[in-house]
This record gives C-alpha cells, structure tokens and sequence, in this order.
C-alpha cells in the first residue's frame, strides 16, 4: 500500500507546498500548485470558491458518505533573518523537512492530498462515498469562517482537521472570542484633571471587576478562561490630557454550547454594577469584528466568535476514525486540541461530526525554524488512507 516511492512522493508534495509562500490573503500560488497536484492524481473534481478555498473530490461508485479532509494553505509571517535555514527551501536534515508550514499545516495538506490519490488509485472508484480534500484560506486569522463555503457546498457527513496532533485523535476543543470592553470618559488638560473623567481610571476598575469573574468550566475541556490581552486609551500619544477612552481587548476560550449572549453577561453585569456605584461611570461591551480580503479580492469579515466542541469516545465518527487508524497499523490516544481550529465551524457551528488528526506537535507551530518529522507526515498519510478506507466501505 505504502511502499518506498510512495513515501517519497508524499515527502516531495510536502517540499513542494512549503517552498510556494502563502501568508493569509496571498494564498494564490499555492492554490495553483495545489490544483496541479491534484489534477496529477486524477481527482474526479477541483473547485475553487470566492474566498478561494481549492476543495479536490474523489468519487466512489457507490453511493455512500461525504468526508471533508481539512486542512489550512496560509501561514503566518516570517523574519527571514531569524531563520538559521531558508524558511522557504523544504530543505531536509536529521529526518526532518524545515520549513514555514511544514507542520502548520502544509505536511498534512500534502499527506491528505496524497492519501487520497493513492486511494483512488487502489481502489480505482470502487468505494462507497466521496471523499474531498479542502485547502482553506484564511484559518490563521479568522477561524472556520472561509471554511463555511466548504460545508456549504459539500454538506459532508464527517470532517477531518488535520492540525498537528503528534498522530493521535482529538475530538474536541475549546473555542475562542475575542472580545472588546470600552470605558468613556470626559477630555481635560491634565494639569486640571477635576474638570475630566479618566477613561483609564475607569478602565481599571472594570479590568479588576471582570478579573474576580468565576471561569465557566467543562468536564473535559476545561476553564473557559478569560484574558487580558491588551489595553490602548486615547488621545495617543496623550500629551497633557486626560484620556476620554479606553479600550481593553480579552480573549475568551470558549467550552461547548456557550452563546454570545451567555459569554457577554457577566462582563454586562459586572458594568452595570459599577454604574450603579458611580454615575460618571460608562462603559461598553461586545465582540471584537474582523475584516480580511481573500486573494480572489473578495472581503471575509465577521465577528471573532469561534465555538468550542467536543464529542463522545463512542460516537459513531470517533469509532469509524478508530477503526481507520488502528487498520493502518496506528495506536492514537484520545484527548482535546488545546487550541482553535476549522472544527469550530464544521463541530461548532455546523454540528457536522468532526476529529482531529494530524502530525506533528502543537507547539512547533509559528516558531522559527519550523520542521515536520518525515516519520509524522509519512504517519498521517496512512492514518488518513485508513479513515478513508473506514467511510468509504461503511456506506
């Protein structure tokens, strides 16, 4: 099945997509070399979308289950100096492909694509199900929100993130909201600050009435934790007058089934109450918006509300991805994504059953001198012909 020029055909696909540089909105060339890929491995159908996901799809015969493979094309940003290696050769050493994207997430978009391929090849269409490969733009600033066209589009029964995951499989994982808490107050000349109102000295109060805020909490995903990222007051630069706003941004990590109105409350209570105490006392709370444009031109924009999910051990997908993966010879751990992904749309919003698998470790994503373990993306691949196989022969 997975025999030495296959492995290194998945080692080169992964070379191939660290070398084209693809920050959030500059995604283009990647996409082309994507579209060649998968136009090589004969996949049946290759769309590209407004915001300018590519999405391949290899058709069974048989009628049968739709699966979404997910995987993100952009990157963050590089300082080129900092790197003892070219951030974009793919350069191999010690086992290892070094690279910008190499495990965030351009190993497993190639061990996806490859997988699949090699699926179709095997099986040639005699499979129940479609099986498609989403390339999506934009996750690292503005999660599962490009990905929405995906689920749209495709309505797939089951999705697979392909984050780093070191091979094991996640069900689960906490949201995120950032969210913006404002204070208004009153400009004056600093040398006579008794004729203004201090937005900061407002802002502080709040700051420590939302610190005293009890965390929701989830039996297994832990403390929805809530905090402060950063704070700026105006006029900036404030020479010599008393600041008339302030603005304070938290990041919310958000558990199964909160809402946005639920997430807001108690930081609208804890307001209220210091209004009530003092009536030069405003303020404001709500969800901080974003706004992106695509390298198709198009603008992406929403608020940055992204929610939290988690499924059962015995969930049929958990089961079926299970079974897929120890067929391929694996031994997954369960646990939890510690961070936000595309499954905040496809598990979150969308309600489409979702499982994280991935190689490579969380934490060598945006670091400098990123790599990818040949053995970890050669992993993946089998692991996701395995889920494939799994799906594809449970119709």
């Amino acid at each position: 099945m997975f025999d030495e020029k296959r492995n290194a055909e998945i080692i080169e696909n992964c070379r191939t997509l660290i070398r084209d540089k693809s920050y959030s909105g500059e995604e283009g060339v990647v996409v082309a070399t994507i579209r060649a890929m998968m136009t090589q491995y004969g996949f049946d159908e290759i769309n590209i979308d407004r915001y300018g996901n590519i999405v391949g799809a290899i058709v069974g015969e048989r009628p049968g289950k739709s699966i979404v493979f997910d995987g993100h094309i952009d990157t963050v940003p590089v300082d080129e100096t900092k790197w003892s290696r070219k951030p974009y050769g793919g350069e191999i050493a010690d086992g290892r492909i070094h690279g910008r994207g190499a495990s965030d997430m351009k190993g497993a978009v190639s061990a996806m694509i490859s997988a699949a391929g090699f699926f179709a090849q095997d099986k040639r269409r005699d499979f129940a199900g479609r099986i498609h490969i989403a390339c999506v733009v934009h996750e690292e600033c503005f999660e599962g929100v490009a990905a929405r066209l995906v689920s749209e589009k495709y309505k797939p029964d089951y999705v697979v993130i392909g984050e780093a995951s070191e091979l094991n499989l996640k069900i689960g994982q906490r949201g995120r909201a950032e969210i913006v808490v404002e204070t208004f107050g009153k400009p004056a000349h600093s040398a006579n600050p008794d004729a203004g109102i201090n937005a900061v000295y407002k802002m502080s109060k709040l700051i420590d009435a939302i610190h005293a805020i009890e965390p929701a909490r989830h039996p297994v995903l832990g403390a929805g934790i809530l905090e402060l990222t950063d704070i700026k007051s105006a006029p900036y630069p404030g020479a010599s007058v008393v600041p008339d706003y302030c603005r304070a941004t938290y990041d919310r990590r958000l558990l199964v089934d909160e809402t946005r109105a639920s997430v807001l409350q108690p930081l609208q209570q804890a307001i209220r109450q210091l209004a009530a105490g003092d009536p030069d006392f405003r303020a404001a709370v709500s969800f901080a918006k974003g706004r992106e444009t695509c390298y198709t031109g198009e603008i992406i924009e929403d608020e940055r509300f992204f929610p939290g999910w988690v499924h059962d051990r015995d969930d049929e997908f958990v089961r079926l991805a299970l079974k897929g993966l120890h067929g391929a010879g694996l031994d997954p751990a369960i646990g939890q994504y510690s961070f936000c992904t595309n499954g905040s749309h496809y598990a979150g919003e969308a309600g489409i059953r979702a499982v994280g698998f991935g190689p490579s470790r969380e934490n060598l994503a945006h670091t400098i001198d990123e790599y990818i373990e040949i053995d970890q993306l050669l992993g993946a691949a089998k692991g996701y012909y395995g889920m494939m196989e799994s799906v594809c022969s449970n119709p």
